[in-house]
């Protein structure tokens, strides 16, 4: 039975996350078609894309407690529930508030569905299987917002823009049953009070950041209202950080910081994907306006990456346990950076195969990294903080993937404004350079991990400890 169901919790989460994932990019290139049915600006359309993240954000925080409280199973399964529920309201929307509050509650279906569906993973996959469990979870992170573009273009195109929602109906569907059925029934016996004044001030800190950072440098909202929601943001989490060091049991516990492989895997990580968060906004652009592609070229051109990213799968397990964490981390970091920084050197005139060929190698090592971060992350967390420490790391990974993002979208809107034209293919070049020597960075907090981080997983992974 616990052979079945190591091998079944990673799919059966997997498949969950990957519709989460795969929805929070789809809605992208449907936002005209959308526009124009509803009768609305396309610009209007935004607030649909922005409330999904919003409400990701202000909810993850509390995932780990009420997945104490009912049950991480049960937890999860309503999450798939209520994501689908937002999808079918989604899909039925007559005007945009009604789609709005379909894209709230995916966003708090998502919110539940991601640390809950790793807090699973980790209380029930052996260690000896972890790395192999999490390399599964980095393949929907990886392949939803390469797909999302393309397949939304598709069925928007060739069906109706509302079939982008409800084609989540039946995978959550059996995501729901087969969740049911395989997965474990996991539940603290105690758990400590709702930590109410944190949640209120932690999500409106983590509302105002997000939406400043999805806003930023779209010309959606007017910059003076960015600047604020941003201070707004960075005021309330500051308030945050003081009730942590007084609170017996903070919602967000910043104590795990303490532990050398959680920061690393927190602050080395959100660094990492500040580039990774900014290449699936970055590159379509640099495609379809910088080198006049159509949108099903440029889809059929970085779905390579995803390929890559599920060979990774393949060998993720004996290259981290052959090196080592703190240098497969490293290393890889500058790697995967140098690998996302070379798509700024493409032009028109590069061949296809050139460019994916950077893509799938880029993949590969990027999802490497990635696994990597997912398991050492958690290797020092005892038992008991599991569920706290996967809702601060999935916390800070949808942060830092927004920022990627934001950073993404002000540099070339900076570019545009210096030059006094629309950004141009060397406009795109130079910001994906950019945010590629960013991910680099990663390298310096990753190599200052103990030689021997993480190595009672490797232990029983590979059999003996990494060559130091």
């Amino acid at each position: 039975m616990t052979v079945r169901l190591s091998r079944s919790v990673p799919l059966i989460i997997a498949s969950a996350l990957f519709m989460e994932h795969l929805d929070s990019t789809v809605i992208a290139t449907s936002l005209p078609a959308m526009a124009a049915e509803l009768g609305l600006d396309p610009i209007r359309l935004n607030l649909a894309i922005t409330t999904y993240l919003v409400t990701m954000a202000v909810f993850i925080p509390a995932s780990g407690w009420v997945a104490d409280r009912l049950g991480a199973r049960r937890v999860f399964t309503g999450a798939i529930a209520v994501f689908l529920a937002g999808s079918i309201l989604c899909g039925a929307a007559p005007s945009l508030p009604v789609l709005v509050a379909g894209r709230a509650l995916q966003g708090l279906g998502g919110a539940m569905m991601t640390p809950v569906g790793r807090l699973v993973l980790l209380r029930s996959v052996p260690k000896s299987e972890l790395i192999s469990a999490m390399a599964w979870l980095t393949i929907p992170a990886l392949i939803g917002p390469v797909i999302g573009p393309p397949l939304g273009g598709f069925i928007t195109t060739y069906a109706s823009w509302r079939w982008i929602f409800w084609i989540n109906v039946p995978i959550g569907l059996v995501g729901i049953v087969v969740s049911l059925l395989l997965l474990p029934h996991i539940r603290e016996e105690e758990t400590a009070p709702f930590d109410t004044l944190g949640f209120t001030v932690s999500a409106l800190g983590l509302a105002a950041l997000v939406f400043a950072l999805e806003t930023a440098g779209r010309d959606v909202v007017p910059g003076a209202v960015v600047g604020a929601a941003l201070v707004l943001g960075l005021v309330l989490l500051g308030l945050y950080l003081r009730h942590a060091r007084r609170a017996a049991r903070p919602l967000i516990d910043l104590d795990l910081l303490r532990l050398p492989t959680f920061r690393a895997g927190v602050v080395g990580g959100s660094i990492f994907r500040l580039g990774v968060g900014a290449l699936p906004f970055l590159l379509p652009l640099q495609l379809q306006i910088g080198f006049g592609r159509t949108p099903l070229e440029s889809g059929l051109t970085t779905f390579v990456a995803a390929i890559g990213a599920i060979t990774m799968k393949l060998t993720a397990g004996r290259i981290i346990t052959r090196f080592g964490f703190r240098d497969t981390l490293a290393v890889n970091a500058l790697v995967a950076g140098a690998m996302l920084a070379a798509v700024s050197a493409i032009g028109p005139a590069t061949p296809v195969a050139v460019i994916m060929a950077i893509l799938l190698v880029g993949g590969f090592f990027r999802s490497l990294e990635f696994t990597a971060i997912n398991v050492v992350v958690f290797s020092e967390v005892e038992d008991a903080r599991m569920s706290r420490a996967t809702s601060f790391s999935a916390m800070m990974q949808q942060l830092s993937l927004s920022a990627g993002v934001a950073l993404g979208a002000t540099t070339l809107h900076l570019l545009s404004a210096a030059s006094g034209r629309p950004p141009g293919a060397d406009d795109f070049s130079l910001a994906i350079a950019m945010v590629g020597g960013l991910s680099m960075i990663a390298a310096v907090v990753f190599a200052r991990l103990p030689a021997d981080a993480g190595s009672e997983m490797l232990e029983k992974v590979g059999g003996g400890r990494p060559e130091s």
